[in-house]
């Protein structure tokens, strides 16, 4: 059964870090992109970061880059979030998504296959 399932989330201060996990289940890392997506309240889904299977390479949202640090550990068949200089723009629900249907290996285009999402919310 093809599953991801996101763990990290919670409350923090602004400035401060949290790192999100997303293990996959039923499927290899190796032999997709993967990414998070998140949605605030009252606003449309954004992607966040983007890890392409094929070479490595990595996409960031503006909004995130030289603060978030999105990796993967293919022996857990893991992909992480690192979240830093968090701030309350960061509040959102967090989504790690996959184009397990499309079999893609780079990033680009709409996700096929989505986890629950873990909560984050950034306050004082």
């Amino acid at each position: 059964q093809v599953q991801l399932v996101e763990s990290g989330g919670g409350l923090v201060q602004p400035g401060g870090s949290l790192r999100l996990s997303c293990a996959a289940s039923g499927f290899t890392l190796d032999y997709y992109a993967i990414g998070w997506v998140r949605q605030a309240p009252g606003k449309e889904r954004e992607g966040v970061a983007c890890i392409s299977s094929s070479d490595g390479s990595t996409d960031y949202a503006d909004s995130v880059k030289g603060r978030f640090t999105i990796s993967t550990d293919t022996v857990k068949n893991t992909v992480f979030l690192q979240m830093n200089s968090l701030n309350p723009e960061d509040t959102a629900v967090y989504y790690c998504a996959t184009y397990l249907a499309r079999v893609r290996r780079h990033c680009g285009g709409e996700y096929d296959t989505w986890g629950q999402g873990t909560q984050v919310t950034v306050s004082s």
